[in-house]
């Protein structure tokens, strides 16, 4: 089979879209099937044999270090849109990229004749023009949009806030629901997706098929040389996001501060200057019991992960929750909000603990259990590996795609 994936950002240390596709090409490509890739910047590392075909950008949201990666003039109308949308503060990165991928498989499906094109969370417009060339759509969306722009219009400060929040979303979140109910399929990472998809985009269940992700067991596993921090937490996520929860762990780190004091490393992937989390602890006055690292590579991250205690994962919502499944891969017990997709990742009592949402007290008693008993903390972390290795893989993974494109075709 003749497999074209689109991504609009492609490079894995910048988003789990570029994690989905740099698995999956491989697995794909193990399964004897020959992938094409067309991506925007920031551009993949993709395993050998698999083609890449690179498309420019005019965003103004392609992070800094990858600036060269965008077209220098404006040499047509998607550039000049796309500049000067984003510069006004709208998201409309994945309909010029959807334009542009459109572009291209027009120019390659005569010589290469594509069997299936599988768009990557994009749902860009310019999609629609593929079924001129009657190639089946797949469509993987890992949320619905829509529960993003919700939960900044709760976060705004302030009508400004709110109208630049609106603006933000205005073209993307009716896009996303107008193309993915014209995709042939629709591929979701959880069942709690496949439920929002439902309820928010139209999509009726009858064409979305959950195919859970997947978690490198080679990559993050549990390094026994490196020497445990006593009573260490681990929170991997970008702190701006509101709906990672930050703010409930860091309040329940408070409230043991004098029964069970702990220290927290948080490993924060999101925007560079983050301001949230440092007004929050001058405010709530951790004593220094808190660190900051950034996220660089997988090597580094696995190295923080084995270190640690427990990973806390107090997120109001999540589509399938990569940190929380790192974690477990690397064999040490999660505790989480019982919210989104993550009940579907952490079995409670066995692989880690699951608490009712936002309920600060009960975040910390189960911190405070953990912290305490050893020996439950290490069976835990075997059975979270363990369900990892079981559920949670990419191998699995691509078969059960490859099975979805058959069924379209």
């Amino acid at each position: 089979m003749k497999i074209c994936l689109l991504t609009y950002r492609g490079n894995m240390f910048c988003g789990g879209q570029g994690i989905y596709i740099y698995y999956l090409s491989r697995e794909f490509q193990r399964l004897g099937h020959e992938v094409h890739v067309i991506s925007g910047p920031p551009y993949p590392q993709l395993p050998e044999g698999v083609k890449l075909y690179k498309v420019k950008s005019q965003s103004a949201y392609v992070p800094k270090y990858h600036m060269g990666d965008r077209v220098g003039p404006m040499r047509n109308p998607v550039d000049l849109f796309e500049a000067a949308a984003t510069r006004t503060g709208m998201y409309s990165e994945p309909l010029a990229f959807s334009l542009r991928a459109y572009d291209a498989i027009r120019k390659l499906h005569p010589r290469i004749k594509f069997d299936v094109v599988h768009d990557n969370q994009g749902l860009g417009y310019g999609l629609t023009l593929i079924k001129r060339h009657k190639l089946p759509l797949v469509a993987t969306i890992h949320h619905p949009m829509a529960l993003d722009r919700d939960s900044d219009f709760a976060q705004a400060r302030n009508q400004i806030e709110k109208w630049r929040r609106w603006w933000f979303y205005s073209l993307y979140v009716p896009m996303q629901s107008f193309v993915g109910r014209r995709a042939d399929r629709v591929i979701t990472v959880s069942k709690c997706s496949a439920r929002e998809i439902e309820r928010l985009m139209g999509i009726p269940s009858s064409r979305i098929r959950v195919v859970y992700n997947g978690i490198d067991t080679d990559v993050f596993n549990n390094q026994d040389g490196l020497p445990k921090k006593s009573n260490s937490l681990i929170f991997v996520g970008n702190t701006e996001d509101r709906k990672k929860g930050i703010i409930y762990l860091l309040q329940a780190i408070k409230m043991l501060e004098k029964e069970c004091p702990v220290k927290l490393t948080i490993i924060d992937g999101g925007a560079p200057e983050a301001q949230y989390v440092p007004a929050l602890m001058q405010q709530i006055n951790l004593n220094g019991r808190v660190t900051f690292a950034r996220r660089l590579s997988g090597d580094d991250l696995v190295r923080w992960y084995s270190a640690a205690d427990i990973a806390v994962v107090p997120s109001m919502f999540e589509g399938f929750g990569f940190p929380a499944a790192e974690a477990m891969a690397c064999g040490i017990p999660v505790i989480a909000f019982s919210a989104g997709a993550l009940p579907e990742l952490v079995e409670d009592g066995k692989t880690g603990i699951l608490v009712p949402p936002a309920d600060v007290p009960k975040l910390a008693a189960a911190i405070k259990k953990l912290v305490e008993n050893k020996e439950l903390r290490c069976n835990m972390g075997k059975e979270a590996r363990n369900r990892v290795l079981c559920k949670f893989n990419w191998q699995l993974a691509a078969k059960q795609i490859i099975d979805v494109y058959q069924e379209v075709l």
